[in-house]
């Protein structure tokens, strides 16, 4: 079998060792006779490895006790909802700092569904090539809490600091945060955030589950309306069964986290790791006058890099070769066109390497 390098988005690349493991136990777990798959939620098998699952994403992250964390469903779109239900019970608005497409999604949906949703710092100026700083950041005098996207998937644009949700006279607000496309790439002080929510297609697992942080002292924030099966104290305290998970992709995003542990040796190293991995290809665009990136240096995202063409009617014959030569979705978001790599964790060194080799081709022959 002959796997190739797959640069995509989402659903992403999972690990090849976690795919072996999961194939070797597909059809008999552990001697138990039966898939992971076929196992009842409450059993104590899969209890055992849910358990395991959270035990192991606390080690990595360092997650402090007075954090909860859940294992639920619905893609990070949907925390799109949830996350305003939880958290505007006690009145208030929700902020927002507007740096692309996912996090202009989520204001829509706060928007959508209470109203207002003040913006209280954009990066449109710059057209989300660059985002803002601290000092751009004024939240409403109502505001509940502060929600950013770490790292917008689509532009390639990520924040090079933590903001800071804080009111003139001192008093700070609880920060929200969409990890989807960058959690588990680098050490992280979860203390700093009220709630982390994270799609899992990118760096935790395949699609079908989202892993949410949140601050003990925030379960009791829940708008009296809100759907019972999006509240973070209802799933905190059913140990995010309320109904049936999304049992295989828990299981898988188990494994995923002991193969950060025990195979790439924690958070750290898989930091380094992924430096050298961007490093590697923005050294290989800005060494060259046929391929571009628009985005700000401090600001250049580690996991998704977009890049153009000098000359976009050259942009089908790459992908058209970039494919034969087994190096898979590289083709940039329809909103923006051009090309995107996607670099998260199990896409390996050797795969970079191999694109930046091809790019030198392509760019000899076309160029």
């Amino acid at each position: 079998m002959h796997r190739r390098y797959n640069f995509c988005a989402g659903p992403a690349a999972l690990p090849t060792a976690v795919l072996e493991r999961a194939r070797d136990e597909l059809l008999d777990y552990h001697g138990r006779g039966l898939s992971v798959m076929e196992m009842s939620h409450r059993g104590e098998d899969f209890v055992a490895i849910a358990e395991q699952a959270e035990a192991d994403l606390r080690e990595l992250l360092a997650i402090p006790d007075n954090y909860r964390v859940l294992f639920t469903q619905g893609g990070a779109s949907l925390q799109f909802a949830a996350v305003p239900y939880n958290l505007l019970g006690h009145g208030g608005s929700a902020n927002f700092l507007y740096t692309g497409i996912w996090g202009k999604k989520a204001m829509a949906e706060a928007r959508h569904l209470f109203g207002g949703a003040p913006v209280a710092a954009s990066s449109e100026a710059s057209g989300h090539t660059e985002v803002p700083r601290q000092s751009d950041i004024v939240l409403s005098d109502d505001a509940a809490y502060l929600h950013y996207t770490a790292n917008e998937t689509i532009g390639g644009l990520a924040f090079d600091y933590v903001p800071e949700a804080v009111q003139p006279d001192g008093r700070e607000v609880p920060l929200v945060c969409d990890m989807s496309s960058s959690i588990l790439s680098g050490a992280l002080d979860v203390s700093k955030f009220g709630v982390i929510y994270a799609g899992a297609q990118k760096n935790i697992g395949p699609a079908g589950l989202v892993v949410v942080i949140v601050r003990e002292d925030l379960l009791d924030r829940a708008r009296a309306d809100m759907p019972s099966l999006l509240g973070y104290k209802t799933l905190a305290e059913a140990g995010s069964m309320v109904n049936t998970p999304a049992t295989y992709s828990w299981y898988l995003a188990g494994l995923v986290f002991q193969w950060l542990k025990n195979d790439i040796g924690g958070l750290a190293a898989m930091d380094a790791i992924n430096r050298r991995k961007a490093e590697t290809l923005y050294a290989a665009i800005d060494a060259s006058d046929f391929y571009a990136n628009p985005i700000a240096r401090r600001n250049r995202s580690r996991m998704n890099i977009p890049f153009v063409l000098a000359d976009d009617r050259l942009d089908e014959p790459f992908l058209e070769e970039a494919e034969a030569a087994g190096l898979l979705n590289l083709k940039g978001h329809r909103s923006v066109g051009g090309m995107r790599a996607s670099l998260y964790n199990a896409v390996p060194e050797a795969a970079v390497e191999a694109l930046v080799d091809f790019m030198a081709d392509f760019e000899k022959r076309k160029g």
